[in-house]
């Protein structure tokens, strides 16, 4: 299976520029995404080596001095000259962007990494960067970024040297990189451990058999973790639904290599779906490993697929008779948990972010796969029952939706009269420009009250609860547009939910839930956050949500007034007051008078907002059951593996003398 991967395979379109002056063009953002940008950029190079057949592990280590590695048993990056460029492979893809062995079908089958971006845009935010390359010998090369002190010139990504061959022997082979993130680049250099555990998981379930490891080494153990999964995303879906009462015990699983018609290129599809009694759909779908949030043709071939075969099957065993209409696709998609993962050459995504696959052709071939796998599972008489189950439940969903069709249309009839009692409870801002506009969702009419008064009145707009919303995870829709506090919510932002949702219509830029910093107040946030992620998900998914930071201490004296938000700050807090110092812990938003919530919680120059991101689909979907579900058993195994019932607040309310 070996292929010649020579410096002349790599394509080189232009040059290294402009990365450290705009670094958001190339990764997003400076913050923490993209910090974890240049590590997956790295860490997919290796990936696509492997997952194509030129070995099997990767491994990706954190260090206590900031700096980050990833190592693979590839065929290593090459380390011959270039024919152009004149000078060696390694230096070539480390500091010319858009150069890579992916723009042709030569080197790879497939690869997530098409834009050829990844190794020298690492290169050109690192403070400095080491590569290895084993080939017998050990070859090595490394690079550093600095500030001329004389003209104040940023030089990124520089060669410290030319290619070096060690001359040590070797029996390894691949590559390994080892790069320290500049901090003049980051709002913060430090990796996240949780981030980097769930994306390897992910590349291993989605690469059958193939071993991902990471050692976190910053805490001084090394204890390494590995991940590799010979079910691959069989044993995804089974991961996704522990903790659920599933209708089938195994996933229903589906694999083939299809050719294109008219050319000589395969798409690989792969697909897992297992039904559980409940009715949220998760439908994760990926090309070449990149998630593909958006969707795009192959999720569209496998939904439509679906229909058609359940359908065919459901009328085969009468469960349709022939007058009878057909049911609809999310009928079946109810309670379904699904993996789609397709691999393909020449893969056209739509949007910079790579998020929905635009190949037409895909469709039809991801249909017929699906169509023609679950047709001959539903064939062996051993499956009937299960096959039974999952159309009994598709017979109950058909049900509810058509109830929550005459729901809506009655939630319809009462929008008006629902927008009639809001202004009562909804303290709007003048201002109609919804770019400039926030709304507050305040915990308690008496917080309400003090935020009313304290806001400002032309941007800023009060939504006090005086009830405690339903929970979205354990009530049907028509349950849900039953309550009073959501259908309020509903009403104000104006945006609809579900697929009647258009983000066009929302009337705030801005929507900040308040609460109390108390057991109460933290399930309140986590019911609001449950029902924006169940039915105005893109309203998290484009930063519109946040969690407010209302202060936990006040710390003063005479005159002097300072606020604490966490037991950290209020260190630094007593020692600006100083001596004699007098403390007070807020219980509730209750507590602060108008002026108070303003300068605290209020004013966007003073105040703390958390904003609510969605990185890990897949990790929410296994998560929001399990916490805000019926069954409490996941529960409290998270609660007793996660939670920290040995921390002890070191303040209490207290005046010092």
């Amino acid at each position: 299976m070996q292929n010649a991967y020579s410096a002349d395979k790599i394509k080189i379109l232009e040059g290294l520029e402009a990365v450290r002056l705009r670094p958001g063009m190339y990764i997003g953002s400076t913050g923490v995404k993209g910090l974890h940008h240049i590590l997956w950029e790295i860490v997919d190079n290796g990936i696509d080596e492997v997952s194509n057949g030129y070995g099997d592990t990767v491994q990706v280590v954190l260090y206590p001095d900031g700096s980050a590695s990833v190592e693979d048993n590839g065929r290593g990056i090459p380390t011959d000259i270039h024919p152009k460029a004149k000078v060696s492979g390694v230096e070539v893809v480390f500091t010319q962007l858009h150069a890579g062995g992916k723009f042709d079908s030569e080197n790879y089958n497939y690869s997530g990494g098409l834009h050829g971006v990844g190794a020298s845009v690492t290169n050109a935010l690192s403070e400095w960067l080491v590569v290895e390359v084993y080939k017998k010998t050990v070859y090595k090369m490394s690079f550093r970024s600095y500030v001329d002190k004389k003209t104040g010139k940023i030089y990124a990504g520089i060669p410290n040297g030319p290619l070096e061959n060690t001359g040590v022997a070797t029996k390894k082979h691949g590559s390994y990189v080892r790069f320290k993130p500049d901090k003049t680049a980051f709002e913060t250099v430090e990796f996240n451990a949780e981030t980097i555990i769930k994306r390897m998981r992910e590349l291993a379930f989605l690469n059958k058999g193939i071993k991902l490891v990471f050692v976190d080494m910053r805490s001084g153990k090394a204890e390494p973790l590995v991940f590799c999964y010979e079910g691959g995303i069989y044993d995804y879906v089974k991961y996704l639904n522990e903790g659920n009462n599933t209708l089938i015990d195994s996933p229903i699983y589906g694999y083939q290599e299809v050719e294109i018609a008219g050319t000589r290129d395969t798409v690989k599809v792969e697909f897992a779906l297992q039904h559980t009694d409940g009715y949220n759909e998760i439908v994760l779908s990926f090309v070449n490993n990149i998630p593909t949030h958006d969707g795009g043709k192959h999720e569209e071939g496998f939904k439509s697929g679906l229909t058609r075969v359940l359908n065919d099957y459901a009328r085969t065993r009468g469960h349709i008779k022939d007058k009878d209409e057909n049911f609809l696709g999310e009928d079946f998609r109810k309670g379904m948990t699904a993996i789609v993962s397709i691999k393909m050459k020449n893969a056209q995504f739509e949007g910079q972010t790579k998020g929905k696959l635009g190949n037409p052709e895909v469709k039809g071939i991801v249909e017929g796969v699906i169509v023609e796998a679950i047709s001959n599972h539903s064939k062996n008489k051993k499956n009937f029952a299960d096959m039974d189950r999952i159309i009994k439940k598709a017979i109950e969903e058909a049900g509810v939706r058509k109830a929550i069709k005459r729901a809506k249309d009655v939630a319809r009839a009462k929008s008006s009269a629902d927008s009639a009692k809001l202004v009562g409870k909804l303290s709007d801002c003048s201002s109609r420009k919804a770019a400039l506009n926030e709304i507050f969702i305040v915990e308690g009419d008496s917080a309400g009250g003090s935020a009313k008064q304290g806001r400002d009145r032309q941007h800023q707009a009060i939504l006090p609860l005086r009830g405690k919303p339903v929970n979205a995870e354990k009530k049907r829709i028509e349950q849900i547009l039953d309550n009073n506090e959501i259908r309020s919510i509903i009403s104000a932002l104006g945006t609809g939910i579900g697929d009647d949702f258009k983000m066009k219509d929302l009337n705030y830029d801005k929507i900040i839930i308040l609460s109390d910093a108390d057991q109460d107040g933290a399930h309140i946030r986590a019911i609001l956050l449950t029902f924006f992620y169940r039915y105005m998900r893109p309203l998290i998914q484009e930063g519109h949500v946040y969690i407010g930071m209302p202060p936990l201490y006040k710390v003063f004296k005479k005159d002097v007034v300072e606020y604490a938000y966490d037991d950290k700050e209020l260190k630094k807090k007593i020692e600006i007051v100083g001596r004699g110092y007098q403390l007070q812990r807020y219980k509730g938003l209750g507590e602060m008078n108008a002026s108070q919530l303003w300068e605290t919680t209020l004013n966007p120059q003073t105040r703390m907002l958390m904003r609510v991101t969605l990185e890990d689909i897949a990790e929410a979907e296994r998560l929001i059951p399990i916490l805000m579900g019926s069954e409490s058993e996941g529960r409290k195994a998270y609660i007793q593996s996660y939670a920290d019932f040995n921390k002890v607040d070191d303040f209490e309310a207290r005046t010092e003398n």
